[in-house]
């Protein structure tokens, strides 16, 4: 009993002990990342140097070649390319739109939808089908679809508290509309834009035909736009309401492109991983700041912040600056597939991509209650003195997700920032650097480390 009695003391001594350590470690890295840091002046020459980085275009080649000398600048134990083919999609010049009444005509915002078609080099023009969601589309059917141009008007709900929720309930419309649009003979869709803002922005983003199907152009029309043409054919009789659509875009044969790779070999476990990525692409509109030029600086400012700190990872660190993410998700998927022909141990893989706000915590992809009680109970209170300790079940991120089939035994961990302006600004005109706040941006690279050294001290068998 006696020797029980102090086995217990011991244990507990040393759990304090260790808890008392991480928490000495965890100070340094926010003191690092919040006085010596450097992600938001990295942030800023990609957005301002460099731009918009579509898969494909000449700001995606550029932003690959200035990351890797980035990485190597930081003095990495490695830094390589991982080649992968992409898709080319180019915009082509700027859309124009028009609600058209009689003989009035009204020019509206609108932004093709990434992977759409063009229209004739005339536009198109057609009577408008409104509908809110792909059941009320398949109830109308055939009769009424073809020869149309239909118009996705389902809302951002808002009722949802966490807004990336709300995006995946009303982005099914766009993702998939298009296709069940053209499917019934539709020569056109329209697609209210992602956001719970009411403004003229339109929100563009990727759409995805059939193969075998029909491709039939389609845009994202601004908020704004949108409650106007709904009021306009709730007003006036069907027939007299028309919309003009114009736009060139096209897609060009796939290029080839790059994953950026940095890594800090583990001291004990050099062949077992922690992956830390985001990815480098973006959207044609704007600078692709929030999305996702946060993410991947964050990522590297991970690295960057264990090798200024002098901590010595166990286990081997990796940052992946993903390419193609926002219209086919290919970077992702080969480095699952690189992962899986090396036979790679990996532990965990922790993406960042919704925007640079202020980190609240992280998300466990398939997260069993059991899992939930013990890493709240060990972590938590390591955490809650930097607000980022919001523990719970969730997503993690497109491009790590392949990884879980490949390695079952890895956690999928998603970053979880504030979520309640990313969809004001996200894909459109707006997502620019002057948009990003320093000290939010600092704050989530320094969460994202704090939990890249608990995973890789004490793993993640709760």
């Amino acid at each position: 009993m006696k020797k029980f009695l102090l086995l217990s003391i011991f244990l507990a001594g040393a759990a304090i002990s260790s808890q008392a350590q991480d928490s000495v470690q965890i100070r340094r890295f926010y003191d690092e990342a919040l006085v010596k840091g450097q992600c938001y002046d990295n942030l800023r020459y990609l957005c301002k140097k460099i731009g918009q980085r579509l898969s494909g275009s000449a700001g995606a080649a550029k932003s690959v070649e200035w990351s890797k000398k980035l990485m190597e600048g930081y003095g990495f134990d490695r830094v390589y390319l991982q080649e992968v083919m992409v898709p080319h999609w180019v915009r082509g010049a700027k859309e124009q739109a028009y609600i058209m009444d009689g003989k009035n005509k009204i020019a509206v915002p609108v932004a093709a939808l990434g992977m759409s078609v063009g229209t004739p080099a005339s536009g198109i023009t057609a009577n408008i089908v409104e509908v809110r969601s792909l059941k009320e589309l398949d109830a109308l059917g055939e009769s009424v679809i073809k020869g149309k141009i239909v118009f996705f008007n389902g809302p951002f709900d808002q009722r949802f508290i966490e807004t990336g929720a709300g995006y995946g309930a009303a982005g099914i419309q766009r993702f998939a509309g298009p296709a069940a649009a053209a499917k019934y003979g539709a020569v056109g869709a329209i697609v209210r834009s992602i956001t719970p803002a009411l403004d003229d922005y339109p929100h563009t983003g990727g759409t995805v035909y059939a193969e075998s199907g029909k491709k039939i152009p389609a845009a994202a029309i601004s908020t704004l736009a949108a409650n106007k043409l709904s009021n306009m054919l709730k007003l006036r009789k069907l027939p007299l309401i028309k919309f003009y659509l114009k736009q060139s875009c096209q897609t060009l044969p796939d290029v080839k492109s790059y994953n950026v790779i940095g890594e800090i070999k583990g001291s004990e476990n050099p062949n077992k991983f922690i992956t830390v990525g985001g990815h480098l692409d973006s959207w044609d509109l704007a600078e692709g700041a929030h999305d996702d030029g946060t993410g991947v600086m964050q990522s590297v400012e991970v690295l960057r912040i264990i090798k200024a700190t002098g901590y010595k990872p166990k286990n081997s660190i990796r940052a992946v600056f993903f390419m193609n993410e926002e219209n086919g998700h290919k970077g992702g998927i080969k480095y699952t597939e690189q992962a899986a022909a090396d036979k790679e141990e990996h532990i965990a893989a922790i993406e960042t991509d919704e925007g640079g706000f202020t980190p609240r915590g992280f998300s466990f992809e398939d997260a069993s209650p059991k899992f939930l009680k013990e890493i709240n109970k060990s972590w938590k209170g390591l955490l809650e003195p930097y607000e980022a300790d919001r523990l719970t079940a969730g997503g993690s991120g497109t491009d790590i997700g392949p990884l879980k089939e490949a390695i079952p035994s890895i956690k999928l961990i998603g970053f979880r920032p504030d979520s309640q302006r990313y969809f004001d600004i996200h894909h459109t005109p707006n997502d620019v650097f002057e948009n990003v706040n320093k000290r939010e941006l600092e704050l989530g690279a320094a969460a994202i480390t704090a939990l890249v050294y608990l995973i890789d001290q004490h793993g993640l068998n709760f």
